[in-house]
């Protein structure tokens, strides 16, 4: 597991702003650190990616470059990953794109569902997918679109992106996911509440990006 807040970079200051009270209600500001951090990771997963050399033909002569030996296929978990998606397709600039529709569903008894309305995703047979999820608290919803989107095919390495992690969110991917992955995370946080949410995380990430939902 890659952890960005490990090593000391600028990244700590995009998301300190996003925690921040003070100036997370900024909604700008939220969604461009949220790309911004996307950038970072979509970076840092770039370096773990296969490599072929290229030739190219300058002004003044020619050389080899290592270039990516495939495009990535980028899956987003809307609605809070939008903005932490473009950050990796500003990287990826000519990847292909997956849409997942996730949202929790917490019924009388507390019990809380993940249900998964619209999805839409290319082949991802023998491909390597990023999935891009801001948040990853218990998740199950990571695990629920996964299942889902692997009636496109199986991929043969899946890199999930997120920023803040719960442990017991990550514990529940080590258990329940078989296929090979590696986790990118900004930071693990302390633990879940008693309503699922990361501690001592930021809140609704998708209400701070684009206002409260009914």
């Amino acid at each position: 597991m890659f952890i960005l807040s490990e090593t000391p970079s600028i990244a700590n200051q995009f998301m300190a702003e996003m925690r921040d009270i003070r100036i997370q209600n900024d909604r700008m500001r939220f969604r461009k650190n949220l790309e911004r951090l996307g950038e970072i990771l979509a970076y840092e997963i770039s370096k773990s990616l296969s490599y072929k050399a290229q030739e190219i033909e300058t002004p003044l002569a020619k050389t080899l470059i290592s270039i990516p030996e495939n495009q990535v296929v980028l899956i987003s978990v809307l609605r809070a990953s939008l903005p932490f998606y473009q950050g990796f397709l500003n990287f990826f600039d000519d990847a292909e794109s997956g849409f997942i529709g996730a949202f929790r569903d917490e019924n009388e008894s507390g019990e809380i569902k993940i249900n998964l309305g619209y999805h839409a995703t290319p082949s991802l047979e023998g491909k390597v997918i990023i999935l891009a999820d801001p948040m990853l608290a218990t998740g199950k919803s990571i695990i629920r679109t996964l299942d889902t989107i692997f009636s496109h095919g199986t991929p043969s390495m899946i890199h999930i992106a997120a920023l803040f992690a719960a442990p017991e969110g990550i514990k529940y991917i080590e258990k329940n996911l078989k296929l090979p992955y590696k986790l990118w995370v900004g930071s693990v946080d302390e633990k879940l509440n008693h309503l699922s949410y990361i501690v001592p995380g930021l809140g609704d990430a998708g209400d701070l990006a684009f206002g409260e939902k009914l």
